[in-house]
């Protein structure tokens, strides 16, 4: 019995030491990118490398904010990630009540058609999608950029697998007191919806963050770019500024981070949750 325990502790202990090795190994790009800005322009390409800087050096941070409006970049970025990510929880919730709670003609069709939207690539439309933009006057615009991700297929079925788990009798009961079904929606389900909220905004917010194709194409003026696209600007034909580009890459981190610690207690009780139904 005592030897069953000590395995089953050193097999937790292992397993836990690979989790955090494989834990460094996916942040060794940021670790180093972080390590990297701190270092003067010609201690970055030396053999052998250098990773650690001898002392603290903030010139690249300074230039990665001169050399562009990386500040305004992060505005368009926030912008177009927190009203898309708003979008998609109102339209997905709502349409995963739907299918989750209703029985209508044609239901199981529909959302046979939602999923089926899942399979299809967004570059295989992309060219249909940004002839539609052009000829509604929506380039160089915040609807330009966001039009295209106010729904997701995904986010649709994984809300509507989360309300599933919501007990009927609990909306059967709400009926016999009286309560809508818009009501029971705003005021019973969506509170009880938290941790998938949180999944939903957190994936959606840092899907926007990260987008740059589309918003390369439906822009051209340069305070209009995102980050993923106004980063870039730091590379010229003459060759790439390694500190200055190392900067903003940490300083657009920022924002992913913080959204991150603000759900983290929902997104949490998610993963807890679904350990315990597991």
């Amino acid at each position: 019995m005592i030897k069953a325990r000590k395995a089953a502790r050193y097999k937790s202990i292992a397993i836990q030491l690979l989790y955090v090795a494989l834990g460094i190994v996916v942040s060794l790009p940021i670790i180093y990118a972080f390590f990297t800005s701190f270092l003067k322009p010609a201690d970055i390409l030396t053999y052998p490398p250098r990773l650690f800087p001898n002392y603290i050096y903030m010139q690249n941070y300074y230039d990665a904010l001169q050399m562009t409006q990386l500040l305004r970049f992060i505005l368009n970025s926030l912008i177009i990630a927190v009203v898309a990510s708003f979008f998609r929880i109102v339209i997905g919730s709502l349409a995963a009540y739907a299918f989750a709670f209703f029985n209508f003609k044609g239901k199981q069709f529909l959302f046979f058609i939602v999923l089926g939207t899942m399979m299809i690539h967004p570059d295989t439309v992309i060219v249909t999608n940004y002839l539609t933009v052009s000829r509604m006057g929506l380039v160089n615009t915040y609807s330009g950029m966001v039009i295209i991700f106010l729904v997701s297929a995904f986010n649709i079925f994984m809300m509507r697998q989360y309300f599933m788990t919501v007990s009927h009798e609990l909306r059967d009961a709400a009926y016999v007191d009286g309560v809508g079904n818009f009501t029971f929606f705003y005021k019973i389900l969506m509170p009880l919806s938290k941790p998938v909220l949180a999944v939903v905004f957190i994936s959606s917010f840092i899907n926007m963050w990260n987008q740059y194709m589309w918003p390369l194409l439906v822009t051209n003026r340069d305070e209009m770019r995102p980050v993923q696209v106004g980063i870039t600007l730091l590379n010229y034909a003459e060759g790439v500024m390694y500190g200055p580009t190392m900067a903003a890459t940490i300083i657009v981190l920022i924002p992913s981070i913080f959204i991150f610690l603000i759900f983290r207690k929902q997104l949490m009780g998610d993963i807890s949750a679904g350990a315990l139904k597991g």
